[in-house]
């Protein structure tokens, strides 16, 4: 019965067309699109055209030519997956180093009119590379980290808060947590809000800008499919640039780069968040990778998510019953993961990748099983299920 409803539902996908943009091998059924993403057939070709065009025969000359506009121009691209209006996303760097660039700038602005606040909050289940990079600012800036639970916000946040930096999904469990309800508590205390959209962006409709959302951060080698280490994002609106101060000022934030000037004069728009040179082939493969959005609904794409997500719940309910915990979330406050907790995960998750059966695990007990709406099937969620109900009776 899954099987035959997968398949009607299958046929019934609006994005469905969408799976024959992607380089997919029909044989495995890969569901770790929230760690890297699949990549868009037409990537491989842009590549070969920098490489052989722009780097073979252009030479320097590409730098001027395109190379150099390159992180506000794909930047753009990004924007309206995010909600933000031109000239406000930039891609440059890694995620760390963004995290850092944004939490610093935000300490900085909250800093600006009340000295006081000397307190930075951090989702106490973030990401760990987040909570790496918030004790260092923290260290840096001379203020208090204080680890605390999304749920135990209010109980926190008061006049002392500068800055708080929490995911809007959370990586482990696949929780989706309340961007208007927590950007308005943390604005009501006088602070500023770092969002993390890693596991959000390029899935979720996000709105920033109607938020007023401070400043955010996202990689785009996840559900964006920009390929391995691409370089991530960061958002700055264009009423904060002006005093958005973050702490790399290298030359690509230069107001103009090529004077040398001895001194940092930083861009008046986007580029101050840039830091160096840019990392060009892989900017332009994310650039090419990018053009799968156009005309895409998000809308269409969270309802086809939110149906995945839930038709594999349903799977796992049928086929395992209480052989494996759901610990995302069942209604729609989740993201596009499903984690189940096993005592035996890695090993599981090692054995369902040698049926080609691509999950990934989680320290100690997290089976992570994430749903890319552009190219996963229903399909694909029952044979997931179905091989993993096989492993454990095997056990048995």
């Amino acid at each position: 019965m899954l099987i035959e409803r997968a398949a009607k539902l299958d046929d019934e996908d609006p994005l469905r067309h969408l799976r024959e943009e992607f380089d997919l091998d029909p044989g495995v059924v890969y569901l770790d699109g929230n760690s890297l993403g699949a990549p868009p057939k037409r990537v491989a070709g842009r590549v070969e055209q920098v490489v052989r065009e722009q780097w073979g025969r252009r030479l320097i000359r590409s730098w001027p030519e395109s190379w150099w506009t390159a992180p506000e121009r794909v930047g753009e691209k990004i924007a309206p997956l995010v909600g933000a209006a031109p000239g406000q996303v930039v891609v440059a760097d890694s995620t760390s180093v963004n995290v850092f660039k944004a939490l610093v700038g935000a300490v900085r602005l909250a800093q600006a009119g009340s000295p006081e606040r000397r307190e930075i909050i951090v989702d106490a289940a973030t990401f760990p590379t987040d909570g790496y990079v918030a004790e260092s600012v923290a260290e840096m800036t001379g203020t208090l980290l204080r680890p605390v639970q999304v749920d135990e916000f209010d109980d926190v946040l008061g006049d002392r808060t500068a800055a708080v930096l929490v995911n809007h999904v959370d990586y482990r469990t696949g929780r989706l947590h309340d961007m208007p309800s927590v950007t308005a508590k943390v604005h009501a205390a006088g602070a500023r809000v770092v969002w993390d959209l890693c596991h959000s962006a390029g899935v979720l409709p996000i709105e920033l800008d109607a938020l007023g959302v401070d400043l955010a951060v996202g990689c785009t080698y996840k559900f964006l499919n920009g390929g391995p280490g691409a370089p991530a994002f960061i958002y700055v609106p264009r009423e904060l640039q002006p005093s958005f101060r973050q702490p790399l000022s290298g030359w690509g934030g230069h107001r103009d780069p090529f004077a040398m000037a001895s001194a940092y004069d930083p861009d008046p728009g986007i580029a101050r968040a840039r830091v160096g040179t840019p990392d060009i082939l892989s900017l332009l493969a994310l650039d090419a990778a990018l053009e799968v959005w156009e005309g895409v609904d998000l809308a269409e794409v969270r309802a086809k998510g939110l149906a995945l997500t839930g038709f594999f719940i349903e799977c796992v309910d049928e086929l395992l019953g209480d052989a494996v915990e759901v610990v995302t979330p069942r209604d729609a406050w989740r993201g596009h993961q499903v984690s189940l907790r096993h005592q035996d995960a890695r090993t599981l998750v090692a054995d369902l990748t040698a049926r080609e059966v691509i999950g990934d695990y989680r320290a100690p007990d997290v089976l992570r099983f994430g749903f890319a709406p552009l190219y996963n099937r229903y399909a694909d969620a029952v044979q997931a299920a179905r091989s993993l109900a096989e492993l454990l009776t095997s056990r048995n």
